[in-house]
């Protein structure tokens, strides 16, 4: 056996070897060769023939934000490759990091390859590369021929998609011709994940006000687009400064070519369609008879009554939640002497002929070959893109000056491109500050050292080592972390590890438990902790040798020491009052007040907790749930059960002094399901009958939470208040509340009123609760005002969850409530939780939000925690950072399982450092940035008017934009939009978030609507602010009735529906189903089984289950739709026309909405403007 070879020991975890990555390669991978100054810049190819390059037109109207025909405003783009439609290969890689092996290239487990450590160097965990390689691609196809590569060389080697082959084109939609222009970056990859970074400058884009669009769909012979003119990739770095910028315009018409005929649709618009989906025009003018004028919803049942806030997300929403914005930048592979550097976009395929372009790529890729100089970047002159001629557009739809919306970032475009580079490879997080693929696309995740994204999405995977640095950019560093996430069936749950009664080993100083990346030294006697960097003794029983790298020799064996994520059992130490927690309990508390016998509630609740007690969460093998139930109905009073056993009936006991609450019966309240089977039905059957002749109408509130927390002490156990309320608790109790509602304070300084509690009764109640480890659920049914905003505060606070049904209505409402009474009751619970977060030296955890309650600056207490629950926690420096080490984040969570097991469950992450600003907005993830925003905003609305926390939001972004500009993007016009490549859907988003219920209600919208959207984003995850600020709209009768996919998405615009289409738009909480006016009878007959547009029923809840072809798929996309989200949408169908059509332009958020929202494209110039205003 070689020295080199490692006896192999214990099985990996199914996972290849995490690459040893400093494996040195002369000059092209690998180090620097020694002489040669690191360029910062990414790489051209070889100019492309045929192309002069005229000087570009000069001159800027201050007067016009954006350019607009007159002005002659160059669309630079900053990388001079222009793209259809696409904005830009989508994200940038993580600065450092080397890639695990592909998977041609996986090592063997027994062969290591050679490690950037010496033998005396001792590492463990995953080594940061030395190279500066971008996030490499997870495993990808290795190219026959070459010879194997270490692992930390392998991302070199892989198939980048289609080269750019020095030529990128600018296809141009409007006048369906395609130019090549040479450009810097290479096409994000086919098939591929993500590639490196740095070669693609930011291309940036003014827009061009004629009606040029620039994103039109490619075909596969093209590869994916490159990007769009709207705004500057922040993909790469400026252009070398050294040569002069030169232009190119291009032809104002290309022989050939006609200008396809102007859209024909709803409304006029100056714009021809992208291809693929027609779209109706805009309307210049007033409404045409008939066509309504969009703005907020009709009041509706539960929450709909304020449809939510527009949601981030388009297109197909794959299973659970996923991540990243996407789009692979080529790598940046060191300088060669003599040379400028290559760019990574001459390995791997040819791209094919391009459609109207004579000639292929001359040459193919060659590896390691220099290409002569760079040619100089061009511009592009908006003014030379054809537009539609003036006589071929219909009389209504001359030109207004205006952007045009196809010109600008689409959701729609960056999720598909996404979902193509980053859906077919696995992404395997054994590389530090690997960003990870967009929320909306379905990728499997494979843990080797770093947790999955499923668990913990940040803001920036490359983090700046300064304070000044993160000042100066105004990026927020944050996390999102699901601690009980649910992984999809293919991914393997976290491992359980029980070291004895010695517990966990930790650091003795900072108490950080062994992870990864804490380094063994001394033969493995000691470890220094990589969090704080003390030395700690290792146990005993815990010793293990070292091989020659300085790993252990049980590495793959244990969880620890190998994965990102996993559990520890924990010891009696780790318990309240030093013994073991008793099993959890559920207690059903339903109010039998009039409202809720009247409209049939009350029965319907008994029938279902019948069949619902049967499946009560348990343990994986375990053959009957652990939890205890109890049972309590209340209006005024509270009435208590005996449901023991040894009971022929059920025995009722009444506590009328609802000021003093105690708990009547200790034995017999809490009971064993199975065993108390018989007397708990007949309960259930005569709950209903009971309290059918009831006239009381108050309700109290607090006593029935104080209840139920009596029992749980009395049982000396954690568990659940699942409370059934339907009105303001005006009875005579502690916490009686007043009805305080007052739309008038909208848009005052006493705004923030609405949202506060109006009593601090509940927040200390609140407190004894989370001691206890009382967890509140409350699903709220009110035909009134109900103060969300106060009867949420416990459940708030105590990590539970709110459902509202407003104007409940058994047949239209009683689905949905089910499903989410039988999901919640089901789900899986921590309880008694604490949460902690511990980081290396230099930054430290500043600030949390979410469902919880803190005694303290640093633990994050919850009563009960679940699977959908998120908390976010914002970072700030404390020190400076180093870019060897980087930063490393680690998340434990202390909690009782629903068996009554005292567990650990820890998260581990490694984010890279930068000292260059465009590193920072390379590795952005602008979904969770904008989860953070908005959570960060809806707290706000707690302490500042709302118009203060408006303007605040807008700034920030606003200096995020302008710090990329000033500081990464190349020279150019003021008159120019550039965004950074990872954050050119900031704007879009950003603008939802402003012109969501809770920030910019329209009059439709109720206070407790509004307290209600503010409680539940709070605690929601990256997939679900996304598609909740902007809704995924799919069109159904695109719909392939013969496959499983999804139709394609739309933006979320009026003028892209046709009146002779059927829609429809989810946003997480509701379901809408548009029918435009002109569709065909058959399609109606098929999907409503009635004969005509005008019998479709508005009131109908469900689809009706007809047998055809089209009515399958349809439902089957429902169903798909509901099964992704964490509660049961609410199905409303719409007519156009219809007064209900309101509801549904509330949530095209892409146009101007009624309560004064401005539409994406007129808040795009105003972001510009006040970019503009910080530069200037």
């Amino acid at each position: 056996m070689s020295v080199n070879q490692q006896a192999h020991t214990g099985p990996p975890y199914g996972q290849p070897q995490p690459g040893y990555q400093g494996y040195q390669q002369p000059a092209y991978g690998g180090q620097p060769l020694p002489g040669v100054p690191q360029s910062q810049y990414g790489a051209y190819n070889g100019p492309m023939p045929g192309y002069q390059q005229p000087v570009p037109p000069q001159g800027y109207f201050p007067s016009l934000g954006f350019p607009s025909k007159g002005s002659p405003v160059s669309l630079n783009s900053d990388t001079s490759s222009l793209a259809p439609n696409f904005i830009g290969s989508l994200r940038a890689p993580p600065t450092s990091g080397a890639p695990p092996p592909a998977s041609g290239a996986s090592l063997p487990s027994g062969h290591l390859a050679y490690s950037q450590f010496g033998h005396g160097d001792v590492q463990n965990g995953i080594p940061a590369s030395a190279a500066p390689m971008q996030r490499p691609p997870a495993s990808q196809p290795f190219l026959p021929g070459s010879a194997p590569t270490p692992a930390s060389q392998t991302s070199t080697f892989q198939q980048y998609g289609p080269p750019a082959a020095g030529v990128q084109q600018l296809s141009n939609h409007v006048a369906g011709m395609t130019i090549g222009s040479t450009t810097a970056s290479a096409p994000p990859p086919a098939g591929l994940g993500y590639g490196p970074p740095t070669s693609v400058p930011p291309v940036s884009g003014s827009f061009s006000a004629t009606g040029s669009g620039l994103y039109t769909p490619y075909t596969a012979s093209q590869g994916p687009p490159p990007t769009s003119v709207s705004q500057g990739l922040p993909l790469a770095q400026p252009p070398f400064p050294s040569q002069p910028i030169s232009t190119q315009r291009l032809p104002t018409q290309v022989p050939g070519f006609a200008p396809p005929p102007s859209s024909t649709g709803i409304g006029p618009s100056s714009y021809p369609p992208t291809t693929g989906a027609p779209r109706p025009p805009s309307m210049p003018g007033p409404p045409l008879p008939g066509q309504t004028v969009a703005g907020p919803p009709t009041s509706q049942p539960n929450h709909v009554s304020s449809p939510p806030p527009p949601s981030t997300m388009t297109g197909p929403h794959p299973g659970p939640p996923m991540s990243g914005l996407h789009g692979p930048p080529p790598p940046t592979h060191p300088p060669q002497p003599g040379y400028q550097m290559q760019q990574n976009g001459s390995f791997g395929q040819v791209r094919g002929p391009q459609p109207n372009y004579g000639g292929a790529y001359p040459g193919t890729p060659n590896y390691g070959s220099q290409p002569g100089p760079p040619p100089p970047p061009k511009r592009l002159d908006p003014d030379s893109i054809p537009s539609p001629q003036l006589n071929e557009l219909p009389p209504q739809q001359k030109p207004r000056h205006r952007i045009d919306p196809d010109a600008i970032p689409s959701p729609i475009q960056v999720i598909e491109d996404d979902r193509s580079n980053r859906g077919a490879e696995p992404f395997v997080t054994g590389v530090r500050g690997q960003v990870p693929p967009l929320v909306t696309t379905n990728f499997l995740v494979k843990d080797q050292g770093n947790a999955s994204p499923r668990y913990i999405r940040c803001t920036s995977y490359n983090i700046p080592c300064t304070s000044d640095m993160a000042k100066q950019s105004q990026v927020p560093l944050a996390a999102v972390i699901k601690p009980l996430a649910t992984l999809p069936p293919e991914e393997t749950l976290p491992y359980l590890v029980d070291h004895g009664e010695s517990g966990p080993v930790r650091c003795n100083r900072c108490k950080a438990y062994m992870c990864p990346f804490m380094q063994f030294i001394e033969g493995g006697r000691r470890f220094q902790c990589c969090f704080c960097s003390c030395v700690t003794e290792v146990p005993p029983h815990y010793f293990q040798h070292l091989d020659h790298t300085g790993k252990r020799v049980d590495f793959y064996d244990r969880p620890e020491l190998s994965l990102g994520s996993y559990e520890f059992l924990a010891t009696v130490d780790y318990c309240k009052n030093n013994k073991f927690p008793s099993p959890p309990a559920f207690v059903f508390m339903i109010d039998v007040s009039y409202n809720a016998v009247k409209s049939g509630l009350v029965r319907l609740i008994c029938e279902e907790l019948k069949s619902l007690l049967d499946y009560l969460p348990r343990e994986g093998n375990m053959e009957e749930s652990a939890i205890r139930v109890g049972f309590v109905t209340y209006n005024k009073v509270l009435h208590f059960y005996n449901v023991k056993s040894s009971l022929a009936q059920p025995q009722m006991m009444v506590v009328s002094d609802v000021a003093d609450m105690f708990v009547p019966l200790l034995d017999g309240f809490l009971v064993n399901v199975n065993e108390s089977r018989t007397v708990i039905a007949s309960l259930l059957d005569q709950i209903p009958e009971m309290f059918a002749d009831t006239r009381e109408t108050e309700t109290v509130f607090a006593p029935v939470i104080q209840a139920g927390l009596e029992a749980l002490k009395a049982a000396e156990c954690a568990g659940k208040l699942f409370i059934f309320h339907t009105s303001l608790p005006i009875a005579e109790a502690p916490g009686k509340l007043k009805n305080r509602d007052d739309k008038k304070l909208i848009n005052t300084d006493k705004e923030k009123t609405l949202f506060q509690p109006q009593t601090s009764f509940y927040n200390n109640l609140a407190k004894d609760c989370v001691a206890q480890g009382c967890c509140v659920d409350l699903f709220l049914f009110p035909n009134q005002y109900l103060d969300v905003a106060t009867l949420g505060v416990v459940t708030y606070q105590t990590g539970g969850s709110i459902y509202k049904y407003a104007y409940f209505q058994l047949e239209t409402d009683q689905d949905r409530f089910l499903n989410d009474l039988r999901r919640d009751v089901q789900k899986e619970v921590g309880f008694d939780a604490v949460m902690r977060v511990r980081t290396s030296t230099g930054i430290r955890a500043t600030d949390f939000f979410g469902a919880f309650y803190m005694s303290n600056t640093t633990d994050v207490e919850m009563a009960g925690l679940d699977c959908d629950k998120t908390i976010t926690v914002e970072f700030k420096h404390d020190d400076k950072l180093s870019e060897d080490s980087g930063a490393l984040l680690q998340c434990a969570l202390l909690y009782t399982s629903c068996a009554g097991q005292r567990r650990l469950r820890i998260h581990n992450l490694s984010l890279n450092c930068c000292t260059q600003l465009a590193d920072l907005y390379r590795n952005c993830e602008t979904d969770t940035l904008i989860n953070y925003l908005a959570k960060y905003a809806y707290r706000g609305v707690l302490s500042s008017p709302v118009k203060t926390v408006r303007d605040a939001l807008i700034n920030q972004c606003a200096q995020i934009l302008a710090c990329y500009r000033k500081n990464c993007a190349s020279p150019s016009s003021a008159g120019q939009l550039i965004l950074p490549e990872c954050m050119k859907l900031l704007p879009v988003y950003l603008n939802c978030v402003l012109k969501s219920d809770v920030l910019q209600p329209g009059p439709e919208v109720t206070t407790d609507d509004r307290a209600y959207i503010r409680q539940l984003v709070t605690s929601m995850d990256v997939a679900e602010t996304n598609v909740f600020f902007y809704p995924r709209l799919l069109p159904l009768t695109k719909a392939d009735v013969d496959s499983d996919s999804l139709p394609a998405a739309i933006r979320n615009s009026e003028e892209r529906l046709s009146k002779g289409d059927i829609y429809l738009l989810e946003n997480g909480l509701n379901i809408v189903v548009w029918v435009g006016v002109n569709v065909q009878q058959g399609l109606i007959q098929n999907l409503f089984g009635v004969s005509s547009f005008s019998q479709i029923s508005n009131a109908l809840s469900t689809l009706p289950v007809l047998e055809n072809t089209f009515s399958k798929k349809v439902r089957s996309i429902v169903d798909m739709l509901q099964v992704q989200r964490s509660r049961y949408m609410k199905l409303i169908i719409v007519k156009q026309e219809d007064k209900m059509e309101m509801l549904f332009k509330h949530f095209l958020v892409e146009d101007k909405s009624l309560s004064g929202g401005a539409s994406y494209v007129d808040f795009l110039c105003h972001m510009h403007k006040e970019i503009r205003q910080l530069l200037s």
